[in-house]
């Protein structure tokens, strides 16, 4: 039988990782935002949070275990991210496809 002190530390701790959930879905919606208005900069300013989240998260994850009532929760979250990441990548396109089309011109001067 777990005391209700072992319990809470569960809790606290798998709330920790539903907090970095949380952070990275609003590090994500900060990416769309700054992709609807075109700011790339911003755009890999805040992907490169995500990735210093992701990599908190794996760390914390490692450690500790969502409890089962938070797993929906993370599943909720995580569809909003991959939303996100869905808009994201339709917007980025044509940035994307201009960006390689001037490295390839470039590469055509240098030769």
């Amino acid at each position: 039988m777990r005391s209700n002190r072992t319990c809470r530390k569960e809790f606290i701790m798998s709330q920790l990782l539903i907090d970095y959930y949380k952070a990275i879905e609003d590090s994500s919606a900060r990416m769309l935002d700054a992709a609807k208005s075109e700011d790339w900069e911003q755009v890999v300013h805040f992907e490169g949070a995500c990735a210093v989240l992701i990599e908190q998260l794996r760390v914390c994850a490692s450690q500790e275990q969502l409890l089962p009532e938070q797993r929906a929760e993370k599943t909720r979250i995580m569809q909003r991210i991959l939303n996100n990441d869905a808009q994201i990548r339709y917007l980025a396109e044509p940035w994307l496809t201009h960006c390689e089309q001037g490295s390839s011109d470039q590469r055509n001067y240098l030769h």
